[in-house]
């Protein structure tokens, strides 16, 4: 019998038989397979919309911040650098994200301020410009050791924006208590820290009766050492891979970094300047070096290029030099470093005090002299060769012996020539020596700048101005001269000079 017929009379469905002309079920086939692309998690050749948007904005935010580490990177080298640059460049040596074919074998020879130097040498309005600089840079930044270096240094700007701040509430934390928490905090390492932020949060949230202001205030205090210290690991991170550059390019500078590296911090009472015949090295004595100078022989980061053999090299110096570098320089300046040798005897207090040179940071501002013949012959797509239109002199003098007396300073005109007279050939300029007195222990000092008039119009930011501002000890002396083409700032530990000549 039929098997159908025999399955059907037994109350059964007939076995199903596959048609040959239908599609065999397979999942390969084209048939059975999912109308969807698979995930782009499985199969990473297909993006959602999203997805592309997500992948299109995270490859704009690598390519601006590559870019603004690169602009950061060319500044430094050109000697252009603003205060944001130091900490980029700063970061490069601990960067494993950077591009190596930015990099320059020359970087290493760079001397760049400590992260801390730099944000401490900034007044309110450049802390502003510098904390979105910041923002910016924490915002595209993807690896998270430098999300961490951003973060600390975000915080630190924000604590010295609050001490600046004259109306802020950290004008009106008490002195006292201010200093009770620095002194607790000060010496605890970025781990301490961590573990004392944990037991000051729950001593916070617990029901005992405490000063809560004070605990708070302390939590508070101690979030900006937690990233003082942080920078610091960092900074000492930076210094040991640039130490480890210098060996193989400069083993003589790289030797004078170690040193400075492990040299032990000196004391404000180690600072001040003794005479050379109480000296407590006979050594130094019989040499007629007092035993701060002879502590601070070793030229400071940032100087090598411009070290004198008797120059000063002290920490106090050393920590002001820092600061007027942390500051950059503008669009239209330059370093400037036309030092002259100063023809003289030897001071009178010689026999007293070891005679030594001051440091210095000066610039000088560039720009375009829009004369007629220069209107004439070219435009601002072409324009003519820049000239010299004013100077920034910046002298430090920490270890002044008489800080009453504000350093002053002469023109020097060579050859008999007097003031309005020309005995330059056509199309050059004629030149003469600034020279700044300051007195013990420092050595007079001069440099050759352009012979013009001075203006001494008051214009805002131009002109001339002198002032004697004593850092260290009050009160405030300062010497104000109309603000015109020549502006000279003397601080009494920074003597600081601008001239403008027109």
């Amino acid at each position: 019998m039929d098997p159908g017929r025999k399955a059907m009379l037994a109350g059964r469905r007939s076995p199903t038989r596959r048609d040959v002309t239908s599609p065999r079920h397979d999942p390969t086939n084209r048939i059975t397979k999912p109308t969807k692309p698979t995930a782009s998690k499985v199969n990473p050749k297909y993006l959602t919309q999203d997805e592309q948007s997500r992948q299109f904005v995270a490859d704009e935010d690598k390519f601006v911040l590559k870019q603004s580490k690169k602009k950061a990177n060319i500044r430094i080298r050109e000697g252009r650098a603003k205060p944001i640059d130091y900490l980029a460049f700063n970061l490069r040596y601990i960067d494993t994200d950077r591009d190596v074919f930015d990099d320059d074998e020359a970087d290493a020879e760079i001397d760049v301020p400590a992260p801390g130097d730099v944000i401490a040498s900034l007044d309110i309005e450049q802390i502003a410009e510098l904390d979105y600089d910041i923002a910016s840079y924490h915002v595209l930044e993807t690896n998270a050791t430098n999300r961490e270096y951003w973060r600390a240094l975000q915080t630190i700007c924000a604590d010295r924006k609050a001490k600046l701040d004259p109306h802020g509430h950290e004008r009106r934390v008490v002195s006292s208590v201010s200093d009770d928490i620095d002194k607790i905090l000060a010496p605890k390492t970025h781990d301490q820290l961590e573990a004392l932020e944990k037991q000051i949060k729950a001593k916070l949230q617990s029901n005992e009766d405490i000063d809560t202001d004070y605990w708070e205030q302390l939590l508070k205090s101690l979030r900006v050492w937690k990233a003082r210290a942080k920078l610091s690991q960092v900074y000492e991170a930076i210094k040991d891979i640039r130490l480890k550059q210098l060996k193989e390019r400069d083993p003589a500078k790289a030797k004078a970094l170690g040193q400075s590296i492990s040299a032990p911090k000196m004391t404000s009472a180690s600072r001040s300047v003794a005479p050379a015949s109480a000296s407590p090295d006979p050594t130094a004595a019989q040499a007629g070096v007092s035993s701060s100078s002879h502590a601070g022989k070793s030229a400071p980061p940032g100087t090598e290029r411009f070290s004198q053999a008797n120059e000063d090299f002290s920490q106090a110096t050393k920590a002001l030099y820092d600061r007027e570098v942390a500051r950059g320089v503008d669009e239209n300046e330059e370093i400037f470093t036309s030092e002259e040798a100063v023809t003289s005897s030897q001071p009178q207090w010689a026999d007293k005090y070891k005679p030594r040179k001051p440091r210095y940071f000066n610039r000088v501002q560039m720009g375009y002299d829009w004369n007629k013949y220069n209107q004439t012959h070219y435009d601002h797509d072409n324009p003519p060769p820049k000239v010299v239109q004013g100077y920034k002199f910046n002298i430090f003098y920490p270890e002044l012996i008489d800080k009453t007396k504000a350093p002053t300073f002469k023109i020097i005109r060579e050859h008999g020539r007097r003031r309005g007279e020309s005995f330059a050939a056509a199309g050059e300029e004629d030149t003469c020596l600034i020279r700044f007195i300051a007195g013990p222990p420092y050595e007079d000092i001069a440099f050759r700048i352009v012979d013009r008039e001075w203006d001494y119009s008051a214009k805002k930011d131009r002109g001339f101005k002198s002032s004697f501002d004593k850092v260290y000890s009050s009160p405030l002396i300062a010497l104000h001269v109309a603000r015109s083409l020549m502006h000279w700032p003397f601080w009494a530990h920074t003597a600081a000079t601008f001239l403008t000549v027109g």
